[in-house]
């Protein structure tokens, strides 16, 4: 782990993610592959899973993100709180979770044998409403020595008084954006957005390529746009970089085909923010990220850091259902 002067703060929209495995050895009468289950784990999702992986670079992080009183919301505070310090913005609705169902045996678009997705299951409506935020959210952010913001299209990054004070923070320390199809325009100097490739070519016209993105950083006055290209690395553009540079992954760490990406986008987006809040540049941060999320891809993604239900959580649930309210 790397001291800072103060925490890798990391601000956005937090889901809760299960990870359902199973067998398949049968289908129903309308083809639907039956899955005997024989694990299910969970994760923290979103801007969730990108602390989660911050935490094992820093000594100190702290998540701020909404969380419902539910027990969705109740698993991911005792998934996250061992690992990263939790400031919550009240969420409107339901927690978001994200269900994912994987399977070995004889499933569909998978060999025999082969573990495969067969299905992803999402719930939930929550979404952080404009209001006042705790006034932890200003004391944490006024401490952070690197920011990423996690925008996952839930509300947290439009709210005006949390972007107000981002905008502040971008002229002192790095603010990094992880941008999404569904969420808010990064502010202006920040100093790496990370979209995707898809990302990144629909907010292009429809003759550009991954070479144009430098649009992209002059469209949204950030220093530096870095579009991950999965197996392919990054590509990064910007002030520094006008005819742009490939950051390739280094063959001893590519991931054998077919390995679970999934986390990936924020493995890399977490690493680019702890290496620019070490005072080093876009460069050196884009290529330490690739490496860190090549090798995240390499130890089974998001997988990897799946945990069964929190003792205490479970315990809450089951009186719950005795008592009749659950």
């Amino acid at each position: 782990m790397t001291s800072h002067p103060g925490p890798i703060v990391v601000l956005g929209d937090v889901f809760l993610d299960v990870d359902v495995d199973g067998h398949c050895a049968r289908y129903s009468q309308d083809d639907a592959p039956i899955v005997d289950v024989t694990d299910t784990r969970y994760r923290p999702g979103g801007a969730g899973l990108a602390a989660r992986l911050a935490a094992g670079d820093v000594d100190e992080v702290v998540l701020i993100g909404g969380f419902a009183d539910d027990h969705a919301g109740h698993q991911l505070r005792a998934l996250l709180e061992p690992y990263v310090q939790v400031v919550g913005v009240p969420l409107h609705g339901s927690t978001i979770c994200k269900q994912r169902v994987c399977a070995d045996g004889l499933c569909a678009d998978g060999a025999a044998g082969e573990r495969t997705v067969v299905a992803r299951c999402d719930s939930g409506d929550g979404k952080v409403a404009p209001g006042p935020v705790p006034t932890a959210v200003d004391t944490a952010l006024a401490r952070a020595s690197g920011v990423l913001v996690s925008d996952y299209g839930r509300g947290m990054t439009s709210h005006p008084e949390i972007r107000a004070l981002l905008r502040t923070l971008a002229h002192r320390i790095p603010v990094v954006w992880d941008p999404h199809p569904l969420g808010s325009l990064p502010i202006p100097d920040t100093a790496i957005v990370t979209p995707n490739r898809g990302e990144a070519l629909r907010l292009l016209d429809s003759a550009s390529t991954i070479r144009d993105t430098a649009d992209l950083a002059r469209r949204w006055s950030a220093h530096a746009v870095a579009v991950t290209l999965g197996a392919e690395g990054a590509y990064l553009c910007g002030e520094e970089f006008p005819a742009g540079l490939r950051v390739q992954v280094p063959p001893e760490r590519r991931a054998a085909a077919g390995a679970d990406i999934c986390g990936a986008g924020d493995r890399f987006a977490a690493a680019v923010t702890v290496v620019l809040a070490e005072g080093e540049s876009a460069e050196p941060a884009v290529r330490h990220a690739v490496n860190a999320a090549a090798e995240f891809v390499c130890h089974g993604g998001a997988s990897s850091v799946a945990e069964p239900e929190p003792a205490a959580v479970a315990a809450m649930a089951a009186t719950a259902d005795v008592v009749g309210w659950r």
